[in-house]
């Protein structure tokens, strides 16, 4: 009775936030738009009870894909004052590779849409219907995985590169600041919008988003030209999350190729990339010390050696061996499993710079726990899995459906633990998926 009622809450709010041109906003007033990995865990929980919704988030993400395969964070579909940047910041028309007129950043954000797609074949009841779904999108996202390693992988070591912040998806983690303190950038004269919805101390400092504004700046003086950024951006991180998701869906792409047939030279190229991403990834982002996978800075040559959610998430790819894995989940155990905490932190509370209330420098996240949840199943660490699956449906149960939520349980006690923006689609997408299992 009590997940029943959780559902339908959840149901209700994808529905008003699924907009006429098939799209879902993440909330209303902070994301007026339409968000990339936003987009892919959506459609998971719409494919639970709207099918033809999840297919036409799918659909509408892909079309705005560029000629070169890259696939932008944000969709301007509509027009709204209520978020900064805008289109008219980020002038996606710069590129020449642009094929849709519908305006866009010229950054990217994680590629879930692999795994989502076979996510989707798998909860879809009719799999004839799907499958020609997954026939008729599969080789854009082929191509979008192609794009990071033809454009993102300047090393040619399988690791590829996000050149901002924003592309990680985790946005203002304590870890950037590492690099901000390499960086001088100009002050800009701006009006945050974001900060008239949310706390503004829940959310990044202006002097951040000067090096927000800064990175791509420089990606719009060179057109979003790659070689240029690769060459000139202060910001140029190989991070264990990104790469993560891309291995997933690669291995996603994988899977599904060999279901509709055909498409071997595609699969061999899905699996020569993999296998060497997945040698690079271990032999370069696993901190032997921390015994936890952390990100590497390209532009300054260094690990930045600190212990996040997204440290984790290579589980969700399997990419730890067994004994890798052990030590990893211990770290997870040791810094974040605390019994007076919700699982799992976005960063590690015993560390200085944590902040349980601000974003990505403490909260708990429902997608970061989702894939957390999959990947500790996959080694048979079925307890912990568990308590992260509960974690998170007691979060939702007790505060509503927010962007994220305090880790200290001592703060949920009045029902006001949940931050940032309110009836947040992927926590409703999410806790939906959660529940079917």
């Amino acid at each position: 009775m009590k997940d029943q009622k959780l559902i339908s809450k959840a149901r209700e709010i994808l529905n008003n936030n699924y907009q006429e041109k098939g799209f879902t906003i993440p909330c209303q007033g902070l994301y007026p738009f339409q968000w990339n990995w936003d987009s892919g865990f959506i459609a998971i929980g719409f494919a639970h009870f709207d099918m033809e919704k999840a297919k036409k988030e799918i659909k509408t993400l892909i079309d705005s894909q560029w000629s070169n395969g890259f696939i932008p964070h944000i969709i301007f579909h509509n027009e709204s004052d209520t978020y900064f940047p805008g289109p008219e910041f980020h002038q996606s028309s710069l590129s020449p590779l642009v094929v849709n007129k519908i305006p866009t950043t010229g950054m990217t954000q994680p590629h879930v849409l692999g795994f989502m797609l076979e996510r989707m074949y798998h909860i879809a009841e009719n799999k004839e219907d799907i499958t020609a779904f997954i026939k008729a999108t599969i080789d854009a996202v082929y191509e979008y995985s192609l794009y990071f390693y033809k454009h993102r992988d300047p090393l040619d070591e399988g690791l590829v590169y996000i050149y901002h912040n924003w592309e990680s998806g985790t946005d203002n983690s304590p870890i950037w600041d590492d690099v901000w303190n390499t960086m001088e950038s100009p002050k800009y004269k701006f009006e945050r919008r974001d900060t008239t919805h949310v706390d503004a101390s829940q959310r990044p400092s202006n002097e951040e988003y000067n090096h927000y504004l800064h990175i791509i700046e420089i990606a719009k003086a060179h057109h979003y030209n790659d070689e240029k950024i690769a060459e000139l951006s202060p910001f140029l991180i190989q991070d264990p999350l990104f790469n993560t998701v891309l291995i997933a869906s690669n291995q996603s792409l994988i899977r599904l190729y060999e279901l509709i047939g055909g498409n071997e030279d595609k699969i061999a190229t899905l699996k020569q990339l993999t296998e060497k991403s997945i040698q690079s990834f271990n032999d370069k982002l696993y901190d032997e010390e921390l015994k936890a996978y952390c990100h590497y800075d390209l532009r300054n040559k260094k690990l930045l050696r600190y212990v996040s959610s997204s440290s984790f998430a290579p589980l969700f790819a399997e990419i730890p061996d067994q004994k890798r894995a052990d030590e990893l989940v211990g770290t997870l155990m040791d810094k974040f499993g605390n019994e007076d905490q919700y699982m799992c932190a976005s960063f590690d509370p015993t560390h200085e710079r944590y902040k349980p209330k601000q974003y990505w420098r403490g909260p708990v996240w429902i997608n970061l726990n989702w894939l957390l949840y999959h990947g500790l199943n996959k080694y048979g660490y079925n307890a912990i899995a568990q308590r992260v699956k509960d974690d998170s449906i007691e979060i939702l149960e007790k505060n509503g459906f927010y962007e994220y939520f305090d880790a200290r349980k001592e703060e949920h006690q009045n029902n006001t633990a949940g931050y940032g923006g309110n009836n947040f689609s992927w926590s409703a997408a999410l806790l939906i998926d959660l529940l079917s299992e």
